[in-house]
C-alpha cells in the first residue's frame, strides 16, 4: 500500500482561509454589535457572546492552526 496524504478529504487551503474571514467578520460584527446596543444583561450574555464567541473561535481557531501546519490538500 503507497503512502497517501491524509489531508486529502480535508478542506482546501482556500476553504481555510474562507472560514478564517467568516470568523474574523463574526467577531467584528458582535463587537459592533455590543459596541452599539451595549453587553446583553443576565441569561442573554451567554447566549449572545459564549456561543457565537465559542463558534468563532473554533473556525478561527482550528484554520489558523491547519494553515501553519500545512494540513490542506
Amino acid at each position: 500500500m503507497t503512502a497517501s496524504n491524509k489531508f486529502r478529504f480535508g478542506p482546501t487551503r482556500g476553504e481555510l482561509w474562507f472560514w478564517l474571514g467568516i470568523s474574523a467578520a463574526g467577531f467584528c460584527l458582535m463587537g459592533f454589535a455590543f459596541w452599539l446596543r451595549g453587553l446583553p444583561q443576565g441569561i442573554a450574555i451567554a447566549e449572545v457572546a459564549g456561543i457565537a464567541s465559542i463558534v468563532f473561535g473554533y473556525l478561527g481557531g482550528r484554520s489558523v492552526k491547519r494553515l501553519i501546519r500545512s494540513e490542506h490538500p
